[in-house]
C-alpha cells in the first residue's frame, strides 16, 4: 500500500488518495486497542476489506475474524446465527449450535449493514458490549465472550436514530471510534490506479495480454462519479477484459452511461498521474511527511487578489513567514490575511485541475467536501 508504513498490513487495500491515507492514520492508531469501531461508507467503498485490515493489525489476528451481514439473513434467523441456539428451541433445532459470537471468541466479529438490524436484537448487541456475554436462543444461561465488536453500515445512524429506528444506547456504544471510508469520487486518482489493478488482474486470469487505457478513457474514468464504488469499476474493469478485441480501451468501447454522465469529452481536464518518489531501500515505505516546521521549506507564499502582496516577497526562492508589518502595511487584520491566502490557493488549485474539485482537494491536501464546505463560504 502506497503512502503507508510498511509494517501497517492494509489487507489489499490500494490508493494513494490523501483521504485514503488519513483513514489508515487512524487505523494504524486503533487497530492495537480493543476499542470499538463504527466503520461508514457508502456501498462497495470495500467497509470489509477495512475491517479486515484492522483485525490483521490487532493483538487477536491470530485468533478468528468472523464477518455476518445483518441484511442478508432472514430477521428471524438472526438471533440464532449470532447467539447460537440449543437443541429443541425451535422447529428443526435437532442439535445444539454455537451462533457467531462463541466463534469469534478471543478474535474480532463483524456485524456488517449493522443499521438493519431490528431493535428487539439490537438490545442484545448492548447487552455483548456491556457485560461480555451471550445467551444462546432456548438456553437458560450466560456464556462469557471475549470479543472485539467492529460494526459497519452505509446509513446515517444519526437519522435513523431520530426516526427511532436504532438504538441510541447502542450507536454511542459501537461509534467510540468513527472510520469512514471515502467513496471513490473523493479518492482522486486512485480510480485509475484501481482501474489498472483490476484490468491487469482480469487480464491475467484470462489469460489475454494487458490491456491498456488511452489518454481519453482515463479521463472519462477520472471524471466519473462511480456511484458504485469500488465495487463497480472492479466489475467494469472484469467487463472490458471480455468485451474489448483490441489491445488498447478507447473511448468507443465505454458504455454510453458513463459517456453521458460525464458531458463534452473535449472539456475533460488532463489526468495527472506523475507517480511518487520511490523511497530508499530499506525504509518505511512513502510514510507519511511530518508536519512542516517554521524552519522546513515551504511553497512560497501568496495571498489573494483582494490583498495583492499581503505576504512578504520570497528571497531567492525560499519561504519568507508574514510578520505583524505586513498586517499592517495592508490594514489587514489576521483572519483577513489567512482567508486571502487560503483563497489565492483554492484559487490556483481548481485552475489547475480546470474545476474539477476532487481533483483540486487532493492537490490541497484536504478532502473534496472540505473543499466544497470552503467554497460555499465564500459564496463559489
Amino acid at each position: 500500500m502506497r503512502g503507508m508504513h510498511m509494517e501497517l498490513n492494509t489487507s489489499g487495500i490500494i490508493g494513494q488518495s490523501t483521504s485514503l491515507a488519513e483513514v489508515f492514520k487512524i487505523l494504524g492508531k486503533v487497530a492495537p486497542t480493543d476499542s470499538t469501531v463504527l466503520v461508514t461508507g457508502e456501498s462497495g467503498t470495500g467497509k470489509e476489506l477495512l475491517v479486515r485490515a484492522l483485525h490483521a493489525n490487532s493483538r487477536r489476528a491470530e485468533k478468528p475474524f468472523v464477518p455476518i451481514n445483518c441484511g442478508a439473513i432472514p430477521k428471524e434467523l438472526l438471533e440464532s446465527e449470532l447467539f447460537g441456539h440449543e437443541k429443541g428451541a425451535f422447529t428443526h433445532a435437532i442439535r445444539s449450535r454455537p451462533g457467531r459470537f462463541e466463534m469469534a471468541d478471543g478474535g474480532t466479529i463483524f456485524l456488517d449493514e449493522i443499521g438493519e438490524m431490528e431493535l428487539s436484537l439490537q438490545v442484545k448487541i448492548l447487552r455483548v458490549l456491556q457485560e461480555k456475554e451471550i445467551e444462546r436462543v432456548g438456553g437458560t444461561g450466560c456464556k462469557k465472550v471475549d470479543v472485539r465488536i467492529v460494526a459497519a453500515t452505509n446509513r446515517d445512524l444519526e437519522v435513523e436514530v431520530a426516526a427511532g429506528r436504532f438504538r441510541e444506547d447502542l450507536y454511542y456504544r459501537l461509534n467510540v471510534i468513527p472510520l469512514h471510508l471515502p467513496p471513490l469520487r473523493e479518492r482522486g486518482n486512485d480510480v485509475l490506479l484501481l482501474a489498472r489493478y483490476f484490468l491487469n488482474h482480469f487480464c491475467a486470469k484470462k489469460s489475454r495480454p494487458t490491456l491498456g487505457l488511452d489518454e481519453t478513457t482515463r479521463r472519462v474514468l477520472a471524471a466519473y462519479a462511480w456511484p458504485g464504488n469500488v465495487r463497480e469499476l472492479e466489475n467494469f474493469m472484469e467487463r472490458m477484459s471480455i468485451l474489448v478485441d483490441g489491445d488498447v480501451v478507447c473511448v468507443e468501447d465505454l458504455p454510453q452511461k458513463i459517456l453521458d454522465h460525464v458531458g463534452d469529452l473535449a472539456l475533460l481536464p488532463p489526468v495527472d498521474e506523475t507517480p511518487a518518489a520511490p523511497e530508499p531501500a530499506g525504509e518505511k515505505a512513502e510514510a507519511p511527511a511530518p508536519e512542516p516546521t517554521p524552519e522546513a521549506a515551504a511553497p512560497q507564499a501568496v495571498a489573494a487578489s483582494s490583498a495583492p502582496e499581503a505576504a512578504a516577497p520570497a528571497r531567492s526562492g525560499a519561504f519568507v513567514w508574514p510578520d505583524l508589518a505586513v498586517l499592517s502595511a495592508h490594514g489587514l487584520n489576521l483572519k483577513d490575511f489567512l482567508d486571502a491566502v487560503e483563497g489565492r490557493l483554492i484559487d490556483e488549485a481548481l485552475g489547475r485541475a480546470e474545476g474539477v474539485k476532487n481533483q483540486a482537494a487532493e492537490l490541497l491536501g484536504i478532502k473534496r467536501t472540505t473543499l466544497i464546505e470552503k467554497l460555499k463560504k465564500r459564496n463559489l
